[in-house]
């Protein structure tokens, strides 16, 4: 069991590890050893998210999620498989973490006295530069 929060907790069952080789820094031994990792989760099909988060997890992970919902993460910072391994779980677990996260709704407001003031003062003030850079007329 992987658990995110209190509330939630993932089966191992429901993640798909795919270790392929990686490309950046490790010398020779990048050429030898599977060490990137391609973590795959099922958000559409997961029994683990309630359908809010899930919809929320959707919207959050974008382009990250194939056309039949499995999100794919990949993990290639670290040159040995088993931190790439906890990096792309650590990402998975912020990730829904952050869609159980309720957005707060808008509260309309009006901008202050102070605000409109400032705004006209401003709007004044550069009229008056404008009309400073204007021709004098020749007065006879």
């Amino acid at each position: 069991m992987i658990y995110i929060t209190k509330d939630i907790a993932l089966d191992d069952k429901e993640i798909h590890l795919d270790f392929i080789r990686a490309s950046g820094p490790g010398g020779q031994n990048v050429n030898k050893v599977s060490t990137a990792v391609q973590l795959r989760f099922d958000v559409k099909e997961s029994p683990s998210l309630p359908a809010e988060i899930r919809q929320r997890l959707i919207k959050l992970v974008g382009k990250r999620l194939t056309g039949e919902g499995i999100l794919i993460i990949d993990a290639r910072r670290f040159r040995t498989q088993e931190k790439n391994r906890l990096d792309a779980l650590n990402r998975l677990k912020e990730w829904i973490r952050k869609a159980t996260l309720k957005p707060k709704k808008r509260l309309k407001t009006q901008p202050s006295l102070a605000s409109k003031q400032k705004r006209l003062e401003s709007k004044r003030q550069v009229s008056e530069k404008k009309q400073l850079r204007q021709k004098l007329q020749n007065i006879d």
